[in-house]
């Protein structure tokens, strides 16, 4: 895409650690970074000027959240997450899948983690943690959110299954995330003919605790040739010897 580019700056020939930039339509990333959490738009105590000065380069946004209040529509209507915020550098948003099953679920166990969460294959019906009332995610939904939010670097809609999560089930969530995010891409490449302000997508690798499915998902969403991926399913319930294990079969 030729509003993202990404350049590998420096490597250590002793171990995988690299310095690297990634320049998008507001600037430029340099990673490795500190990325601030502004889960609804703003970060916590600290105001544009002061997250600059600590030399953070982008920040996070949640699209469950910003959905759910004050609305994506109000946003977009008020210029977009950059004119919200007042923030002139990059910004991510997540799909806010893992908002979802989380918040909706409110529990541990794989069997209660759905009583609250109606799993289809056209998407996810959810209720809001705010008061109750109904929801409905698809995949072309979720992009058409967070184009209306309009931040540089967007998630694709995936299940994010529990860390406790059996064999069968995580095949079951990867392989419906295999078949959501090629859903986001098309609606993501339509949704993109009519935007000057161009945006990143982002598929996000699941698979659980499991090395053969995760394997498999990277390969997966290493083949959609978009300008990044994502590492889900991680801090959800597993052990950090699991996360740290995960990380290295997927590298």
């Amino acid at each position: 895409m030729k509003h993202f580019s990404f350049t590998i700056k420096g490597k250590d020939p002793k171990s995988d650690a690299r310095v690297s930039e990634f320049t998008t339509p507001h600037g430029k990333l340099h990673l490795p970074t500190f990325m601030p959490v502004g889960t609804r738009g703003t970060v916590k105590t600290l105001s544009p000027e002061e997250i600059k000065n600590i030399h953070a380069d982008i920040i996070l946004a949640n699209t469950y959240h910003l959905y759910l209040r004050p609305g994506h529509d109000v946003i977009k209507k008020m210029g977009g997450l950059h004119e919200w915020m007042n923030w002139d550098n990059p910004i991510l948003t997540d799909s806010g899948g893992f908002q979802v099953f989380s918040l909706g679920a409110n529990k541990k166990s794989q069997k209660k983690a759905t009583s609250l969460v109606k799993i289809k294959e056209d998407g996810v019906e959810f209720r809001s943690f705010l008061d109750g009332s109904k929801h409905f995610f698809t995949p072309e939904k979720v992009m058409r959110i967070q184009a209306a939010l309009g931040a540089d670097i967007i998630m694709a809609f995936d299940e994010c299954a529990p860390g406790d999560a059996s064999h069968s089930y995580a095949k079951e969530a990867m392989e419906r995330t295999h078949r959501w995010v090629i859903r986001c891409k098309k609606e993501h490449e339509t949704i993109q003919e009519t935007r000057s302000c161009k945006q990143a997508l982002f598929p996000i690798i699941q698979g659980g605790v499991y090395d053969d499915l995760r394997i498999e998902s990277a390969q997966f969403m290493s083949k959609l040739d978009l300008p990044g991926i994502a590492i889900g399913g991680l801090s959800v319930g597993e052990t950090k010897k699991q996360m740290y294990h995960t990380l290295d079969v997927i590298k």
